[in-house]
């Protein structure tokens, strides 16, 4: 029987973390280094659906899952979508090299590569805007609000210029870049840190609105050096200053910091977190050179991985 299979990248997000939630804008790359995939086969069986989700360790029909499944949601989502019943006689396989709980957009990249599966299956065409609504939904169960830069960026698997309940813009890429992104091995909570940085700004809006504020003042300088192809040094030593206003929300953490510094030592143009904070992972911007200097000086540090990725010009 034929095997539909779809894949979908992983994201960092370059600048904007929180702020974006505020509707201050944010850039985000996919990270195709790391990939979630999905293989999709009918089967003769009549038992419906079977997921089976080993890096989970979880074996399941989708008739069983429970309605705030992740999984099931983005499944029982595009079936609507497509008008099919959920009787479809298949087994969907889901893996992932993308690290879970580390703010590179595993949940939303696995969301994906199930609707393109389906699609693939059911012989429909679906647009980017029309997956990365459907990936969306299923955000709200993984972050509670998400601010949509995650479904985006991987749906379009482009680096995209993003602000809230504002149309998507492209990002288009003046000359490539490198990133070393360092993973600290800890979960990042993002529902936790999202909440953490709302109930701040209840307590201190006018802190935290200037903190928002200059996080999109970075973002969209950001922005233009990205398009123009300008320095890197420069392109650096921004993300380095969105690192100070993140620190200042309180949602980067000590091991965080420690990679951070121990790439900015090894001959990064700039270093930060990438995602919600208090863990996940960081990113490094370095000249091709410094690459691999960069990623030992991370692992050396404690960091459980490394992965090196380009975005390259479009």
């Amino acid at each position: 029987m034929k095997d539909y299979r779809a894949t979908a990248p992983g994201k960092v997000i370059l600048f904007g973390e929180h702020a974006v939630v505020y509707h201050q804008p944010a850039i985000a790359v996919p990270v195709t280094t790391v990939q979630a995939k999905v293989d999709l086969q009918a089967t003769g069986e009549n038992s419906g659906l079977r997921i089976i989700a080993p890096d989970l360790g979880r074996d399941y029909r989708l008739a069983e899952a429970e309605a705030d499944d992740a999984l099931a949601l983005i499944i029982r989502l595009t079936l609507a979508r497509f008008q099919q019943v959920e009787s479809l006689q298949a087994t969907l396989i889901v893996t992932s090299t993308i690290p879970l709980g580390r703010g590179l957009g595993s949940g939303a990249a696995i969301s994906t590569a199930v609707v393109r599966a389906l699609a693939q299956f059911y012989g429909q065409q679906i647009t980017p805007a029309a997956i990365s609504d459907l990936v969306y939904e299923v955000e709200k169960l993984y972050h509670g609000t998400p601010s949509g830069i995650d479904n985006t960026v991987i749906a379009y698997e482009q680096p995209v210029y993003f602000i809230r309940q504002q149309p998507i813009e492209r990002l288009p890429v003046g000359r490539a870049f490198i990133l070393v992104v360092g993973d600290t091995g800890q979960v990042s909570p993002t529902h936790k840190a999202v909440g953490h940085v709302r109930r701040q700004w209840q307590a201190d809006p006018q802190r935290f609105e200037s903190l928002f504020a200059e996080a999109g003042r970075i973002a969209a300088t950001a922005r233009t050096i990205i398009e123009q192809g300008g320095p890197g040094a420069t392109l650096g030593a921004l993300m380095n200053d969105n690192q100070a206003v993140l620190a200042a929300m309180g949602v980067s953490s000590p091991e965080l910091d420690r990679l951070i510094e121990a790439a900015r030592q090894a001959g990064a143009w700039g270093a930060k977190l990438s995602g919600a904070g208090w863990g996940g992972n960081m990113i490094a911007l370095v000249e091709p050179e410094a690459a691999a200097a960069v990623s030992d000086a991370l692992l050396k540090a404690g960091a459980t991985g490394c992965i090196i990725t380009e975005v390259a010009p479009s």
